[in-house]
């Protein structure tokens, strides 16, 4: 499961971040590994995005996106749990909740502070990531 920086990283192409975000969503659109992403991250991107740049290119990258990478959902299920966990941020909770519901092995985000260690799912940086696929 890919935080939404990771991914605003290579679409935003904010430095010095991008480059290896990138790898690790190449390596989900090549196969090399199975991706997913929120759906709240979905929304995010697209709204930040079209700020940012504008509404077409948005719309572009969201479709890209939905091409490359499965959609885990947030459901009442994955909201209460959210609601009932030990992270600080609502926003990181759902992601967490989220990736359990779809059985995912790791987050992966730039902030690996932001997620508590109790949430029992791996936490890593896009670099932990090429470092365990061998990339």
């Amino acid at each position: 499961m890919l935080d939404t920086n990771v991914v605003l990283g290579v679409l935003l192409a904010r430095a010095p971040f991008a480059a290896q975000s990138a790898a690790v969503m190449s390596a989900v659109e090549t196969g090399v590994a199975e991706g997913f992403l929120c759906a709240t991250t979905i929304t995010t991107i697209h709204y930040l995005t079209a700020k940012a740049v504008d509404s077409k290119t948005a719309e572009k990258h969201i479709g890209a996106l939905l091409r490359i990478f499965q959609i885990a959902p947030v459901t009442d299920v994955v909201l209460a749990s959210a609601l009932g966990s030990k992270a600080k941020d609502f926003e990181d909770a759902v992601l967490v909740e989220s990736a359990r519901a779809v059985s995912a092995d790791a987050v992966v985000t730039r902030n690996p502070s932001d997620f508590p260690k109790s949430s029992g799912i791996a936490i890593h940086m896009p670099g932990d990531v090429l470092r365990i696929l061998g990339l």
